[in-house]
């Protein structure tokens, strides 16, 4: 019996790292933050034939710029709040919680 509540603990263990690993606000802000760099690499210099097409607006740096906040947001969302653990379920009381 207590080899398989070990292996119960190491898939518990292996499901929330993989939780976290995978934890959507990671690919969010990881996506986010690479196109913003992007983008705003793009808008630091723009042509005039650009600016003129956007009415004067670099608006390729503005997006890149607000992207790469809201990427930022995400990971430090991320970083402040991480993704907890699941807690363990007591098999003692049975389905019915008897």
């Amino acid at each position: 019996m207590s080899e398989l509540q070990r292996e119960v603990s190491e898939l518990e263990k292996k499901s929330a790292t993989a939780a976290r690993l995978f934890d959507i606000r990671r690919i969010i802000g990881g996506l986010f933050t690479l196109y913003g760099v992007i983008v705003t690499i793009a808008g630091i210099n723009p042509s005039d034939a650009d600016l003129k097409k956007a009415e004067g607006v670099n608006i390729n740096l503005w997006t890149g710029l607000g992207m790469l906040a809201l990427g930022l947001f995400f990971l430090v969302w991320l970083w402040l709040r991480p993704l907890a653990p699941p807690a363990p379920e007591d098999d003692a009381a049975g389905p019915e919680g008897v």
